[in-house]
């Protein structure tokens, strides 16, 4: 006779991928999928992005505040401090050098508190001394490996320099374009936060058991390499290269659809209109193909591939709502400022730091063990026969 099975209770109710669940409350960011609208700590972010540094839209998310303009002097000078890393770090992100960037990241990760005196302290002052050093080390890293990988000595970072404008002279040796830092920073902003994402919820509940922000922020990178997370905008240029021009655009859609293969760049699991990062991003696009000639061709390439495709998914897959999102742009402007593909997941995390140690920071204040319950599918009642 067949093991007997569990049979679902009346008061189960089971929600695949924690869908429409809501699991906390949070000053952080607010997502509107249906109308295509992202706050960011009160602020809307086509209001906010392009306006303030990351190191502005972090200390926002860490405090609630902007610094005053009379601060972030100040601000920037003491983040700055903390860019350099320690010979551990360096050694790893060495041994790391032929892995994919994000995993050289989250390797490298897990090494950033071994300058803190307690590295455990998930005091609101101790939260905020690591947050500072995460979200100041996370480009030196990537930069470094960037080097390393190219058989490149690391160039040590710049105090004079902002984070953005730091990452590019460390990456390429050379003074940064201000326009590139300008683009990098706009993109780190517009990426700061967004909701109950898997990486954010990731290190919420490593957060709830009250382990530290380092180890939190660690699973999150973790959490960020998943395809279905953090890893589109590199297709995204593939799909240009591979349409060529806009007047083969409509049947190479048709044709990738009819295989059943995913469009990307658009659709995403909360947007059910255009993703308003997108909207920051595409300006960030067009002024950075406004510089250069082959990003200019780029992007009227890309303009021309979005209108088709949001005609071409509205046929063939009609009430999906499969409207561009923010990788689509995002590929544009990390191709734009002189970054492979392979290191646009990393990028990502640059920005997200600042909302994954916010996040650390709120779920460590609320001090609730996150443990949801699951339901049961398996026999029952088995007995060994030996």
């Amino acid at each position: 006779m067949p093991a007997p099975t569990a049979t679902p209770s009346a008061a189960s109710q089971v929600k695949p991928g924690l869908e429409g669940v809501v699991a906390t409350e949070t000053k952080l960011s607010m997502v509107d999928g249906q109308n295509g609208v992202l706050i960011i700590a009160g602020y809307p972010i086509e209001e906010f992005a392009g306006k303030v540094s990351i190191e502005e839209a972090a200390m926002l998310l860490w405090t609630g505040s902007l610094p005053s303009k009379e601060e972030v002097p100040q601000l920037q000078k003491e983040l700055a401090s903390y860019r350099a890393l320690r010979p551990e770090t360096i050694e790893i992100i060495k041994t790391a050098r032929n892995a994919p960037p994000i995993d050289a990241l989250r390797m490298a990760c897990a090494t950033l508190s071994l300058d803190v005196s307690n590295p455990n302290d998930i005091s609101p002052a101790g939260d905020l001394a690591l947050a500072k050093r995460l979200l100041s080390r996370f480009p030196t890293v990537i930069a470094t490996h960037s080097r390393m990988r190219q058989g490149l000595d690391p160039i040590a970072p710049r105090s004079d320099l902002s984070l953005a404008a730091n990452f590019l002279y460390m990456t390429f040796g050379v003074e940064p374009d201000p326009l590139a830092a300008k683009a990098l920073e706009t993109y780190w902003v517009t990426v700061s936060d967004h909701g109950m994402n898997a990486s954010t919820f990731t290190a919420r509940v490593i957060a709830s058991t009250r382990s530290d922000m380092v180890s939190a922020v660690t699973g999150a990178v973790g959490a960020l390499k998943g395809p279905l997370h953090g890893g589109a905008p590199g297709p995204v240029l593939d799909m240009l290269v591979d349409i060529k021009s806009a007047d083969k655009a409509e049947a190479w859609l048709r044709g990738e659809i009819k295989e059943g293969r995913r469009i990307m760049g658009f659709g995403h699991r909360v947007y059910k209109v255009r993703d308003p990062r997108a909207e920051v991003l595409a300006k960030t696009a067009s002024q950075m193909a406004g510089a250069h000639l082959q990003n200019a061709k780029l992007y009227d390439l890309a303009r021309a591939v979005e209108k088709t495709a949001i005609k071409v998914l509205e046929e063939l897959k009609p009430g999906r709502n499969l409207k561009t999102n923010v990788e689509f742009y995002t590929a544009l402007v990390l191709q734009s400022i002189g970054l492979q593909p392979d290191q646009f997941v990393s990028m990502f995390a640059c920005g997200r730091a600042a909302g994954w140690c916010a996040h650390v920071m709120e779920q460590h204040a609320q001090d609730r063990l996150i443990r949801p319950q699951s339901h049961y599918v398996g026999p029952k009642g088995l007995t060994l026969s030996r």
